[in-house]
C-alpha cells in the first residue's frame, strides 16, 4: 500500500491525540477516586494502618482515598482482587507478609504473582515472645530447657495456620533444637486465653494487643524476634542476643499494583507513599498501632518479598506445613 500524504496526516491526527490523552492521564494521577484494598477484615493494625494511609494521602494528594476490606483465604482474595484489576494506580493492594507464604502453603494460586508488582514497602509489626508470669520458666535459655525436659518439647499459641507467629515458633524450634507443637486458634485473644491458662507455653504476638496483659503483670516479654531492638519496647532483647541468630520475623504491610501499570503512575504513587511515611505525626499514630515504619522504594520492597519467600517456603517444605 502506498502511503498518500493525505492518508499519513490522517494516521496522525488519529494516533496523536490518543498518544496525548494517554499521557495527560498518567500525568494527573490521581484525578479521580483511588481503592485501597485490605486483605483483612475492619480493627485489625492492616486496616487501621491503612486507613491512616487514605486519610494522609487524601490530604496531601486532593483526591479521596478509599478502604475497601476483603479478608479471606489468608489474603488472597484481596490478592487476587488487584492482580485481575486494571493497571491505571486507581486499585492498590496494602499487601502482608501472608503473600510471601501462599503459594507454599496452599499450592497453586488463582493469580499469577507476575501480575502484581512492588509500589513501597511501609511497616513491619515486631514479633514477641511471650510466656504466662505464673509459667516455671522465667527467661528463654528456662523455656528451652524445659522444653527439652519433657517428652512432646513446647507448646506455642499462634493466631492461625500459616501466620508469621506460627513460623517464627517453628523456626525458634528448629534453631533451638527442642521439640514443638504450634497450636493455631483464631486469633490473639484466643491464643491469649490459653496462655494464661497454662496450657500452651508460649506465643509469638505483636505488642499492642499484649500490652494491656504486660502491664498488668499477667505476661512476661522474653525478647523480639527482630534484628534489632524494637523502639516500641526497647527492654526487650532480641532473640538473636540471646544466641538465635537466625529467628528474624515480623509481620509487613507495603503497597503493590497490577504489573501492567505504567511506570509514570507508579513512580507517583511511591513518591505520595514516601512523603507519607516520613511524617512524624504518621509514625507516630503508627507505632501507636504496634507498627514500626520500614519505608523502602519499589526495586528493595521486591527484593524483600524474594528473601521471605524463599525463607518461609523452605522452613514450611521442612516443617511440613499446611494453610487452613
Amino acid at each position: 500500500m502506498i502511503m498518500t500524504r493525505r492518508t499519513l496526516l490522517g494516521t496522525l491526527a488519529v494516533s496523536l491525540p490518543a498518544v496525548s490523552l494517554s499521557a495527560r492521564a498518567e500525568d494527573a494521577w490521581p484525578s479521580r477516586l483511588v481503592r485501597l484494598i485490605s486483605p483483612y477484615g475492619p480493627g485489625g493494625s492492616n486496616d487501621i494502618s491503612l486507613r491512616l494511609f487514605a486519610d494522609e494521602l487524601g490530604r496531601n494528594l486532593h483526591q479521596q482515598f478509599i478502604v475497601e476490606n476483603k479478608p479471606g483465604a489468608g489474603t488472597r482474595i484481596a490478592n487476587d482482587l488487584v492482580a485481575h484489576a486494571p493497571g491505571d494506580g486507581y486499585t492498590l493492594l496494602y499487601v502482608a507478609a501472608p503473600y510471601a507464604t501462599a503459594e507454599a502453603l496452599f499450592g497453586k494460586l488463582t493469580y499469577d504473582r507476575k501480575d502484581l508488582q512492588t509500589v513501597a514497602m511501609a511497616v513491619i509489626a515486631p514479633l514477641f515472645l511471650i510466656i504466662s508470669a505464673d509459667a516455671p520458666f522465667k527467661t528463654l535459655p528456662e523455656l528451652i530447657a524445659y522444653g527439652k525436659s519433657k517428652p512432646d518439647g513446647l507448646t506455642f499459641a499462634s493466631p492461625g495456620a500459616g501466620s508469621q507467629p506460627q513460623l517464627a515458633g517453628e523456626l525458634l524450634f528448629r534453631d533451638a533444637g527442642v521439640k514443638g507443637l504450634n497450636i493455631p486458634f483464631r486469633g490473639d485473644a484466643a491464643s491469649y486465653t490459653e496462655l494464661l491458662a497454662g496450657r500452651v507455653d508460649a506465643t509469638l504476638t505483636a505488642l499492642p494487643t499484649a500490652l494491656p496483659y504486660i502491664q498488668s503483670g499477667n505476661f512476661t516479654v522474653l525478647g523480639v524476634a527482630s534484628s534489632e531492638r524494637s523502639a516500641l519496647y526497647p527492654q526487650a532483647p532480641t532473640l538473636r542476643e540471646q544466641g538465635f541468630s537466625n529467628v528474624i520475623a515480623a509481620g509487613w504491610f507495603g503497597f503493590m499494583v497490577p504489573t501492567k501499570t505504567p511506570q509514570s503512575v507508579v513512580d507517583r504513587i511511591q513518591a505520595a507513599i514516601l512523603r507519607v511515611l516520613d511524617s512524624a505525626d504518621i509514625k507516630q499514630k503508627l507505632s501507636a498501632q504496634g507498627l514500626e515504619v520500614h519505608a523502602t522504594t519499589a526495586a528493595e520492597f521486591s527484593r524483600f518479598i524474594d528473601a521471605e519467600t524463599h525463607k518461609w517456603s523452605a522452613l514450611i517444605r521442612d516443617a511440613g506445613l499446611k494453610g487452613e
